[in-house]
């Protein structure tokens, strides 16, 4: 019997449902994006404000600065643009409320890279170097080349110039990169990385007690079209109308950071 090592169908569809999937070791699971202190102060109490909470995010607050970031971020390593897909990046890490969204952002992003230069890069490398080797190496977050002129190499490699040093991985930077290497349509790339993050949200819901399963999957449910207009316009948008708006859950966020008793970690 003989087994092909050609993967059947869209392989970038199959990428970039195991680099979603809630099996990819980014740590995800343990933020909830300010929702916990939501919660804990009343602003946050069931099914419907649930839904409009996460709606809100998807739409105005993180979700359309990081569905910016990571067009940004697939635009540049589809061409092939280093400076655009660093500047990407630093702009992702830049652009968060407060300390803990920060981390957020560039826990799962770190874990990402590490993921997938471990088990998505042929041939497969080992560890990569820890954070404060990089720094003193001026090992860059990101580059764009394949090595052995193969299609996804390895995406770090040395920062060029001196007196650089790498700034924190921006999750939804790294996945626009890894995407636009694998071959993924951007528009599947967006759907998907705010799916996540709904999806996310609505387990968080779920494990503080305020929703059960299937009020959870109504959720999502209730969320498609807001996902799909989200992706629409971040495909549209005008790279100057960079921003979001989501003061209520940015505030929340930051009150998470002095909260007593916590869940999760933002």
């Amino acid at each position: 019997m003989t087994m092909s090592l050609e993967t059947p169908g869209r392989p970038g569809l199959y990428r970039l449902l195991a680099w979603l999937s809630p099996s990819f070791p980014t740590g995800a699971f343990s933020y909830s994006h300010g929702l916990e202190a939501a919660v804990a102060g009343g602003a946050v109490s069931d099914r419907a404000s649930l839904e409009a909470w996460i709606a809100a995010i998807v739409a105005q607050g993180g979700g359309r600065i990081d569905a910016d970031i990571l067009r940004e971020a697939y635009q540049a390593a589809a061409v092939g643009d280093a400076a655009a897909l660093d500047t990407a990046n630093r702009r992702g890490t830049a652009f968060r409320a407060s300390a803990e969204l920060a981390l957020e952002s560039a826990q799962p992003g770190a874990a990402f890279l590490a993921a997938y230069e471990a088990a998505w890069c042929a041939p497969h490398p080992g560890p990569l170097p820890a954070r404060g080797e990089r720094e003193r190496s001026g090992t860059a977050v990101f580059t764009l080349a394949p090595q052995s002129g193969e299609r996804e190499g390895p995406i770090a490699q040395r920062w060029e110039g001196e007196g650089q040093t790498p700034g924190e991985v921006c999750h939804s930077a790294v996945l626009g990169a890894a995407a636009a290497r694998a071959g993924i349509a951007l528009d599947d790339a967006l759907t998907g990385y705010l799916l996540a993050l709904a999806g996310n949200l609505v387990s968080a819901g779920l494990r503080l007690g305020i929703i059960g399963q299937t009020d959870g999957q109504r959720i999502l449910c209730a969320l498609e079209p807001v996902v799909a207009r989200a992706t629409d316009a971040a495909t549209a948008r005008d790279p100057a109308d960079f921003g979001g708006a989501s003061f209520a859950a940015d505030l929340a966020a930051m009150a998470h950071e002095t909260q007593y008793s916590r869940l999760f970690r933002s």
